[in-house]
């Protein structure tokens, strides 16, 4: 569970927006954590958790690999500085992790997918990227078959010594 300053209301640490679809519809082989090129509004907005990503998806720019379409509404505290909400922002990775990661891109049917956006124990705004593979039809059936069998499986093991 996210902590969350007294009285404010706003998150201190732990997650801010989650993309709950991207372990869904992809196959995530690896994690990456990412620093992310943040305006001051933009951090007070997600700390209030009202930032999304769901249709958001990481890209290559110049060299650069960015977040694109990703939502983070204007903070409503006063502040005067006005920015765009699905602007592109840049993500802050090693030299040779961008290289890593736009060598796997270049392969047929892999991907960058934006998985979370939280805050560290420091209070740095950090993205976990995934490398995806997407999943077929199929594939997704099978891992709603798995999950249900594990929530009644685990329902299972706590009922088995109740007598009804």
């Amino acid at each position: 569970m996210a902590a969350k300053s007294k009285g404010s209301g706003m998150i201190s640490t732990g997650i801010a927006a989650q993309n709950r679809k991207g372990r869904f519809n992809y196959t995530i082989v690896e994690t990456v954590e990412a620093g992310l090129v943040l305006k001051g509004p933009e951090v007070k907005s997600l700390r209030m958790g009202r930032a999304t990503i769901n249709e958001a998806y990481a890209g290559e720019r110049n060299g650069e690999i960015w977040l694109i379409n990703s939502y983070i509404p204007e903070y409503q505290g006063g502040v005067l500085s006005r920015f765009e909400p699905r602007a592109p922002r840049k993500l802050l990775l090693h030299k040779k992790q961008v290289d890593k990661l736009l060598g796997e891109t270049a392969r047929n049917g892999v991907t960058l997918v934006p998985l979370d956006i939280h805050f560290n124990s420091r209070g740095l705004a950090k993205l976990t990227l995934g490398v995806g593979e997407g999943r077929k039809k199929a594939d997704k059936r099978q891992a709603i078959a798995d999950r249900d069998w594990a929530r009644d499986k685990a329902r299972l093991i706590r009922n088995k010594g109740r007598d009804d």
